[in-house]
């Protein structure tokens, strides 16, 4: 009786850190497989490390109000596999929020997945890395021998991105243990996942020290979904934002910042990325369903979006676009 209170316990902290209303535009068969947001903060999650101002302050005190660093999955139902784009901070708690998720939706729809056992379940198929910025790998650590001591789990990376995990401490250890397996992605070039879905990644302008930057396209049987958690601005890429927008279904883009002065006596064209400011007045000459499909991810903890109430997410809403939401399912 201890252990299923336990479980219940865990389960309603888990869903306590999502957003009030789970947005789930999984209408299709249950059989087809879906995208999960695993998180939506900046690197460092919400709230940050050290921060006790007003932004955060609130956060602190009520667990429901915090947000994991942004990572995005992908689902098979059928083949039981689960793949996720980027590793955070946060992967102990993302991976245990998608066991819980999936068994979730498993039982709702009269899955046999339900009935798969936790140990198999805790496993991913593979992880997608954008870049070597700390929310988007970091994770990996708990990949090793103190903790998972995990068998060959392809990490999918492109040549300055793996070059880097080869080459530096405590990630290579990763690889020479075995613990994961790299593969080389190619800009453009898609990388088939099983006969129903494939990820093809492309290069972005970014703030490059250590690896190239690159988003994803994830294509399933039915529906696309882009993921751009991290850009310097739309207007230094070679290519236009609106045109990946209408080519997709969903399209979970950077949103790091709403506004220029966001953070006070830092300069921020030494941490460029589209102000959500800038990329509304842009999106709004988007035919409204186009614009729809927009969902801001990647908040710093200062950006106001983070709070459902604020003026900033209100304005967001009513342009036409959204703000992504923990544990959000699109089908594909």
């Amino acid at each position: 009786m201890r252990r299923h209170s336990g479980l219940l316990s865990f389960i309603f902290v888990m869903l306590s850190l999502l957003q009030p209303v789970l947005a789930d535009d999984y209408t299709n068969s249950p059989s087809n497989p879906y995208t999960l947001v695993l998180g939506i903060a900046q690197d460092a999650g919400f709230p940050q490390a050290g921060c006790q101002k007003e932004c955060c302050r609130e956060a602190w005190g009520q667990p429901q109000l915090r947000r994991f660093a942004t990572s995005l999955a992908i689902v098979d139902p059928v083949s039981q596999e689960r793949w996720l784009l980027d590793c955070t901070p946060d992967f102990r708690d993302q991976l245990r929020l998608l066991d819980e998720i999936v068994a979730s939706r498993a039982v709702k729809e009269g899955s046999a997945l339900s009935s798969v056992n936790n140990a198999s379940r805790s496993a991913v198929a593979g992880i997608f890395l954008t870049h070597a910025h700390i929310g988007h790998y970091a994770g990996l650590i708990h990949l090793g021998r103190e903790v998972m001591g995990t068998d060959a789990i392809p990490v999918y990376g492109m040549p300055r991105m793996n070059a880097f995990l080869t080459d530096n401490g405590p990630w290579s250890q990763l690889v020479t243990l075995k613990n994961i397996a790299l593969n080389p992605l190619t800009a453009d070039v898609a990388v088939r996942l099983n006969d129903r879905l494939s990820v093809t990644p492309f290069l972005v302008p970014h703030r490059d020290e250590f690896s190239e930057t690159v988003g994803f396209r994830i294509q399933g049987p039915n529906r696309s979904v882009v993921f751009i958690p991290d850009i310097d601005k739309w207007e230094k890429w070679d290519r236009r934002i609106e045109d990946l927008i209408a080519d997709s279904d969903i399209a979970y883009l950077d949103g790091t910042f709403f506004g220029n002065g966001e953070i006070p006596g830092r300069d921020m064209s030494l941490i460029p990325h589209p102000f959500i400011e800038e990329s509304l007045q842009r999106f709004g000459k988007l035919a409204a369903d186009v614009r729809g499909r927009v969902r801001f991810i990647h908040l710093n903890h200062t950006n106001p979006a983070l709070h459902n109430d604020s003026a900033a997410c209100r304005l967001i809403i009513s342009s036409g676009c959204n703000v992504a939401v923990q544990g959000e399912v699109q089908g594909l």
